[in-house]
C-alpha cells in the first residue's frame, strides 16, 4: 500500500487522556502512548468518552485545527472549530463543483472487483463452484461495461444488478438451514442478513468518521442520493472485504440454529453469536484503508487526481 498522509486522527473507546504542548499532541490510552506532531493534526475525532485537557483544545484551535465529538457508535455530537474556519464550506464547494462521473464509475468498478474476489474466496473454502451457468460471464461482462457507460443512472442500474446477484451467489456457500438466499430489508428473518446489517452499521460509523475528518458533506453522494449518501458510496466497495468476509466466515464456521431465535417478525441474535461477530468485525474493518480511500477522494476533488478505492 502506498504511503498516504492522513490529516485527521481518531481516538476510539473510553478513558484516553489527551493533552498537548505547543508542538505535540499526546494520547495515552491504558499502556499505549501516542505522540503526534501537532502540525500534522488537522482534525481530531473523539469517539466515546475520554479525558480531554484544555491544553489540547487551546493548542489545536490556535493552529486552526478542529475537534469533533461522537458517541460510542460514531453518531456525531458536535464540533469545535477555530473562529473564521471555512474548511467545511470550502470542501462542500469542491463537492458541488466537481463532476461525479469518475468517482461513481470507480465505486462501481471497485465494488465489482472486491465482490468477485470474495466469491472466489468463498468458493475455495466451500470446495465447489457457486456460479450457475452464465453468471460468472455476466460478472466479467459487467466489469467491462463500466468503462462504456456514460450516464450515472446506467452505473446505478448496473451496480444494483450485480449487487443483487452477488448476494445470491455467495448464499450458496452457506448452510441453507439458516434461510439466507439474498439481501433483504429490515426486519430480517434470517441470521445472516441480521449480521450483515450489524456489520454495515459498524462500517457506516467508521466511514462517517473519515468523512467528518476531511470536512466532506456526508449527504453529497456521487452514486447514491439522500442522507448519508457519500458515506454509503464510500462503503460500497469496502463491504465485501471488511464486513461480508467476516459475516460469511462466522456463518460457515460457527453459526448454528442455537445461536438465534426466529419469530414471525424478525430474527433475534443471541449474545454469544454477537460477541463472536463483534470480535471478527473489529479485526476486519480497517480504519486505515477507509482513511486512505476518503483521502484519495479529497485529493480527487481538490487536486483533480484519480480517485482510488483501497478495498
Amino acid at each position: 500500500m502506498e504511503k498516504v498522509t492522513i490529516p485527521w486522527h481518531s481516538v476510539f473507546g473510553f478513558g484516553a487522556h489527551i493533552k498537548a504542548s505547543s508542538t505535540t499532541l499526546s494520547i495515552r490510552q491504558k499502556s499505549d502512548l501516542r505522540e503526534i506532531p501537532l502540525e500534522k493534526v488537522g482534525h481530531l475525532l473523539l469517539v466515546g468518552g475520554h479525558n480531554l485537557h484544555t491544553s489540547a483544545v487551546s493548542n489545536l484551535l490556535k493552529q486552526k485545527s478542529s475537534i469533533s465529538f461522537f458517541d460510542a457508535d460514531a453518531s456525531p455530537l458536535g464540533i469545535l472549530s477555530p473562529y473564521g474556519d471555512e474548511s467545511r464550506e470550502n470542501m462542500e464547494n469542491f463537492q458541488r463543483k466537481t463532476p461525479v462521473y469518475h468517482a461513481a464509475s470507480e465505486i462501481v468498478r471497485s465494488s465489482l472487483k472486491s465482490r468477485m474476489n470474495l466469491i472466489d474466496e468463498v468458493m475455495r473454502e466451500a470446495g465447489r463452484v457457486l456460479f450457475y451457468e452464465g453468471e460468472h460471464e455476466l460478472f466479467l461482462k459487467s466489469l467491462e461495461d463500466v468503462d462504456y457507460l456514460v450516464k450515472i443512472e446506467e452505473l446505478r442500474r448496473l451496480h444494483r444488478l450485480v449487487s443483487d446477484m452477488y448476494y445470491e451467489v455467495v448464499s450458496r456457500g452457506i448452510n441453507p438451514v439458516h434461510g439466507f438466499k439474498r439481501r433483504t430489508k429490515r426486519p430480517h428473518n434470517d441470521p445472516v442478513n441480521a449480521m450483515l446489517s450489524i456489520g454495515y452499521a459498524m462500517l457506516f460509523g467508521n466511514v462517517s468518521l473519515s468523512v467528518a475528518g476531511s470536512y466532506l458533506s456526508p449527504d453529497h453522494g456521487v452514486l447514491s442520493e439522500g442522507t448519508g449518501s457519500l458515506v454509503n458510496d464510500i462503503m460500497a466497495p469496502l463491504k465485501s472485504g471488511m464486513v461480508d468476509s467476516a459475516v460469511f466466515r462466522v456463518s460457515r464456521e460457527y453459526l448454528n440454529p442455537d445461536h438465534y431465535e426466529l419469530s414471525t417478525k424478525r430474527c433475534h441474535l443471541k449474545d454469544d453469536l454477537l460477541a463472536v461477530l463483534s470480535d471478527c468485525l473489529h479485526k476486519s474493518i480497517d480504519q486505515k484503508r477507509i482513511d486512505f480511500t476518503v483521502s484519495s477522494y479529497v485529493d480527487h476533488l481538490v487536486k483533480k487526481t484519480p480517485f482510488r478505492v483501497y478495498y
